[in-house]
């Protein structure tokens, strides 16, 4: 370390605990991640900041520098858009009403979907909540979790790739603001925006470049170009436009615990990148050991 810097790599900036769809605490979170030799770490629970307190106090006591962070939930046409935000401010009214309203839609979408899937299966709402924790943001992940409690599927993958399945006629759309609208709150927060795993296969592939520069004039900081979803061609259209606009780039694992295959620190954000963060970020600080 050199100068003013208080925080060291390796850094991983896309964590979740089950205080969204993660399946350990925030503490643990951290803990694994400094198993796997991260020294400066983020954790990104899906439109909700409940476990920060937790983690930054798990890390410090590890040595490692806490990132505050988050996944918002955007939709742009049919495409899901997942906004990773850090060091915005949790208290922000107008940030904190969206969160609020795109939490309790996800709650009413799940159990829409469940008392779908309930005229076809043994599953009930009750097996939904017990697979969660809390003030969790209760999503399809849940009730993954909660087929495979009774039976019905192997484990979250075979869940999301059998009765989770669009295809099986199950799903219910959810509500979530536009990537435009994202950007601003997180930006108006004091928070700096990256979107996750931005060129996706299939469907959700990456969005069109005219909307992509519009979100870059409102404030989009960069792209998590190094996650395993992201396909090489997507990342090559990318990586020219981060030169031409001078953006952020980051890696992450997108850990869930036993939610995901993915390891912390599979993928890792540059230092240099990092201290772009915290210099953007306005909303709130890393919480340094």
């Amino acid at each position: 370390m050199t100068g003013e810097r208080r925080w060291e790599g390796p850094s991983d900036l896309h964590l979740h605990s089950l205080r969204s769809d993660g399946t350990e605490p925030p503490a643990a979170v951290m803990q694994a991640a400094h198993r796997y030799a991260l020294r400066t770490a983020a954790l990104t629970d899906h439109d909700t900041t409940s476990g920060w307190a937790e983690a930054a106090d798990a890390a410090t006591s590890l040595g490692m520098t806490f990132l505050p962070g988050m996944e918002l939930s955007a939709k742009q046409e049919w495409r899901s858009v997942h906004m990773l935000a850090f060091l915005f401010d949790p208290d922000d009214a107008a940030l904190r009403a969206e969160m609020d309203r795109i939490r309790g839609d996800r709650m009413g979408r799940a159990e829409r979907i469940v008392n779908k899937i309930a005229r076809d299966y043994d599953l009930t709402w009750d097996d939904v909540v017990e697979q969660t924790h809390g003030d969790a943001t209760v999503g399809r992940p849940h009730i993954a979790d909660a087929l495979v409690a009774r039976g019905l599927a192997r484990d979250r993958a075979a869940a999301f790739a059998g009765i989770l399945n669009p295809r099986q006629g199950y799903y219910v759309p959810h509500y979530a603001p536009d990537p435009l609208t994202a950007v601003r709150l997180i930006v108006g927060a004091g928070g700096v925006p990256i979107i996750a795993h931005p060129t996706p296969s299939g469907r959700d592939r990456m969005m069109p470049p005219d909307v992509l520069h519009r979100l870059i004039d409102a404030g989009l900081a960069g792209f998590e170009l190094d996650h395993r979803e992201n396909t090489e061609g997507g990342k090559k259209i990318l990586r020219a436009l981060v030169q031409e606009r001078d953006l952020i780039v980051t890696g992450s694992s997108d850990y869930h615990g036993l939610g995901k295959p993915n390891l912390p620190g599979e993928n890792t954000t540059a230092d240099e990148m990092v201290q772009r963060i915290i210099d953007l970020g306005t909303g709130t600080s890393p919480v340094y050991p």
